[in-house]
């Protein structure tokens, strides 16, 4: 476990939300969430009180889903839990790792844009990396890789809190596995985020293993493990 005592990455939702992300944020009062399409993460502070939680509540309307993402406030009891589930949150190192790719040295991975997202959200569909919606590529950069024209493979930046960019979306269709794409993928980001002078970071569930292998292979630290929690507002 590696210490880092950045608050930005102790509320990654929030502070992207009232930074870099704000134009795709609803807000009422301390509550905020993104908009329809792009994402349903939400964000209240740390210490939430039930005026919040009715923000928050106004804000996704009766039975309306939030997902909390890694926030640890408890909602009031009337909120239904819909899941949680286990992760942990890794980072890259401050000193870097040597070996990084030129931006663009790999010929075979491409900038993915809007003409893309069917194809996008149709090899989310087959590999579930987790949330991804039609205007969540808006977010940041989304990189994928091709196989006989075919979308196979991709990565791209989510959350964007003060001087970090989320590494997310990571996945490969069934059939590419095992030639090493999402390795490249995850480089080709690390390369562009450390260029632009952030540092990425990723959130991972727990029990996929094999992701976590291979994100301390490229050289990320586990900074802190993490509950991914949602609910259903009254």
């Amino acid at each position: 476990m590696v210490t880092c005592d950045d608050p930005a990455l102790d509320d990654p939702v929030g502070r992207s939300l009232r930074g870099h992300h704000a134009r795709f944020a609803c807000r009422l009062g301390r509550a905020a969430t993104y908009l329809p399409g792009v994402a349903t993460f939400c964000a209240v502070s740390t210490d939430a009180e039930e005026a919040d939680w009715a923000d928050l509540a106004r804000l996704l309307g009766p039975g309306g889903f939030a997902d909390m993402f890694s926030c640890p406030a408890t909602p009031p009891s009337d909120w239904e839990p819909v899941f949680g589930l286990e992760g942990r949150q890794m980072i890259w190192p401050a000193s870097g790792r040597p070996g990084l790719p030129r931006a663009g040295a790999d010929a075979d991975v491409v900038e993915l844009g809007v003409d893309s997202v069917p194809e996008m959200l149709d090899l989310v569909a087959r590999t579930e990396p987790g949330p991804f919606f039609p205007r969540t590529h808006e977010l940041g950069t989304y990189l994928g890789i091709r196989d006989n024209g075919m979308l196979v493979a991709m990565a791209g930046e989510r959350l964007r809190p003060p001087g970090w960019s989320e590494i997310s979306a990571v996945c490969t269709a069934p059939e590419a596995r095992g030639r090493g794409h999402a390795a490249r993928l995850v480089r080709a980001l690390v390369t562009r985020i450390v260029a632009r002078g952030e540092r990425p970071f990723l959130h991972v569930a727990e029990a996929n293993t094999g992701a976590i292998a291979l994100y301390e292979r490229l050289g990320f630290e586990t900074r802190r493990h993490v509950t991914f929690r949602g609910f259903r507002a009254p």
